[in-house]
């Protein structure tokens, strides 16, 4: 990484912090070569907020933009949602998802997760789920953060093609394909009446 002079490293933190507002102040300081506190002396001077408002800012506005989902459906902490592109949530496993005697989480609440992202990215009133091929690749542990990445790979008509990944730190717990069929409300109405 290049070193940069005070005002050319907050041109460049902006820059980054707009493409990316989930960056914590540790990892903008290893970036860049500072220290923690010169990342926050220059987030202060540009009059940024730390990660936890960013997150809430940004969390907002995608849980305003969700179509086939209401906002109580999404598993996880919707944080990042761009329709027909890309979407990010986050959960904790907490006491109540681990299995007892395993202390590891229930495999229906990472699929929950990984699911209810898949269907918040089509740009449709109802989304139907097709098919889903699902790889665990290992167990989560309680108290871990599970942060769940989905794009849209293609889109054909009302047919959606979307890869999941679940990450604990940046390490891939589960790793999904979807596809997925956006209808409208009255498709769903007529399928049921047949």
């Amino acid at each position: 990484m290049v070193r940069y002079g005070k005002e050319e490293r907050r041109k460049v933190l902006e820059a980054e912090l707009t493409k990316h507002p989930f960056f914590t102040d540790e990892e903008l300081a290893r970036r860049f070569r500072v220290s923690v506190s010169t990342i926050r002396l220059d987030r202060g001077v540009l009059g940024i907020p730390e990660v936890r408002e960013r997150t809430r800012v940004v969390a907002q506005e995608a849980y305003s933009t969700l179509k086939s989902l209401d906002d109580q459906e999404v598993i996880g902490e919707l944080q990042e949602l761009v329709i027909g592109e890309r979407a990010r949530s986050a959960m904790t496993i907490e006491e109540s998802m681990v299995l007892a005697k395993a202390r590891v989480a229930r495999g229906h609440y990472l699929f929950a997760q990984a699911n209810s992202l898949a269907i918040a990215l089509v740009d449709a009133p109802v989304a139907l789920t097709g098919s889903v091929e699902l790889k665990f690749i290992r167990p989560v542990q309680l108290g871990e953060l599970v942060v769940a990445e989905g794009k849209v790979s293609q889109r054909k008509g009302d047919k959606y093609w979307v890869e999941v990944l679940l990450l604990v730190n940046t390490e891939v717990v589960l790793r999904g394909q979807w596809i997925l069929f956006a209808k409208e409300k009255e498709e769903v109405r007529e399928m049921e009446m047949e």
